[in-house]
């Protein structure tokens, strides 16, 4: 494996590095979103649930846009740079909202770069590297997207030692965002093979694709209405008892556990079935949410469930976006991002709308239950309709 990732493009480095970079900054206010809107804002689950599904959802149906735009133009530097820049310039702003519906606008500008820059990124990626070493190049990409993520919390967590504001946290989130702009300025566009001539029109629909890869996209659609935000999360773990300066400290837990075997469990995913990979990664969430919803649980076992969460984002970041790649005609990688990554994140409206109302409505138990049992069924359509053995064979 570590020939494997030596002999990886240059590109393929760069675009992890920027987004270790970046997430450094998302993943310092991630945990602390809650918090802020709770405490500083007077915002409940209701707020959060809404503030999380609209920003998601938008940046899902930006996915599907900058996907097809980069099957027409076959440029996929300007969206990452320009993607990038949107969440740079954004992030820091939040320290100036004076209720949660600003707090909304600017996570709504926020993932609006994501959405913009997430397809092509990906496609970037695809394209640098043979089919064989898409498993590792995802799972590479998604393990230090995750080291970011774990140097952000425990930043945030520093910050809130020495007892600075929420707010001038917030603020300091320009640093890293300028960073990344300026490593995203230094990305080239892979070789492309000159018989791969862009469409003529921009094409939105699935047509050309395979009923295996159209199977796919519906029943990640479905998962996503049981993925509803990881704020729940971090929310059910302060109901339970995680002192507030710890709540950035189990988020990097779990980007660490992430990062620490995203890229060897996506690197088996090129020798072995990635089917498997991800079937098993969805069986581990449905545990995790329906033990989420326990009233008893206790600290340990908390700690315990948030272990498998990192394990099952392990298994899944790297190998659905290759199993992606996989399934994708020539010529057609971009738009096949675009849909499998609006579909995977257009749901999160939904999802965490729902959710946010069932935890305050009802309880934290049904709110997890509901998710636990859609991810279930997902499971069970995964297994025997996308992947079916057809008849014939």
């Amino acid at each position: 494996m570590l020939k494997t990732l030596a002999s990886l493009p240059r590109s393929v480095w760069l675009i992890g590095l920027i987004s270790l970079v970046n997430d450094s900054a998302s993943e310092m206010l991630y945990p602390l979103m809650p918090l802020y809107l709770a405490s500083v804002l007077m915002a409940g689950p209701k707020a959060i649930g809404l503030i999380e599904g609209v920003a998601e959802a938008t940046s899902s149906l930006f996915k599907l846009v900058s996907g097809v735009i980069v099957n027409k133009t076959n440029k996929t530097k300007p969206w990452i740079v320009f993607g990038y820049s949107v969440a740079a310039i954004g992030r820091p702003l939040i320290a100036f909202v004076g209720s949660w519906f600003g707090v909304l606008c600017i996570r709504f500008a926020d993932r609006l770069g994501k959405g913009l820059r997430s397809s092509p990124r990906d496609t970037l990626l695809a394209e640098s590297v043979p089919a064989n070493q898409r498993g590792i190049t995802f799972g590479l990409h998604r393990s230090m997207d995750n080291l970011g993520a774990v140097i952000g919390p425990l930043l945030a967590a520093y910050l809130l030692a020495i007892q600075m504001p929420l707010r001038e946290i917030f603020m300091w989130a320009i640093i890293p965002g300028a960073i990344t702009v300026v490593l995203a300025l230094c990305l080239k566009e892979p070789p492309r093979n000159i018989s791969s001539i862009a469409p003529t029109k921009f094409v939105w629909s699935l047509a050309g694709f395979p009923p295996q890869f159209k199977r796919y996209i519906l029943v990640v659609g479905l998962f996503a209405l049981s993925n509803s935000s990881d704020m729940f999360l971090l929310l059910r773990a302060r109901e339970l008892g995680v002192p507030q300066e710890e709540i950035p400290l189990l988020w990097a837990g779990i980007s660490l556990i992430t990062a620490v075997f995203g890229t060897p469990l996506s690197a088996l995913s090129d020798r072995f079935s990635r089917k498997y990979f991800i079937a098993c990664a969805w069986a581990i969430y449905a545990l995790i949410y329906v033990g989420m919803g326990y009233s008893g649980l206790t600290l340990g076992w908390l700690c315990g469930l948030f272990v498998l969460y990192g394990l099952f984002k392990a298994g899944t970041e790297g190998v659905e976006k290759a199993l992606v790649a996989d399934l994708a005609p020539p010529g057609l990688t971009g738009r096949a991002f675009g849909w499998f990554n609006m579909c995977s994140g257009i749901m999160l409206l939904p999802a965490s709308s729902i959710f946010g109302v069932l935890y305050e409505a009802y309880s934290p138990t049904a709110a997890f239950l509901f998710s636990g049992g859609c991810a279930f069924l997902s499971l069970l359509l995964l297994v025997f309709w996308v992947f079916r053995t057809p008849k014939h064979a």
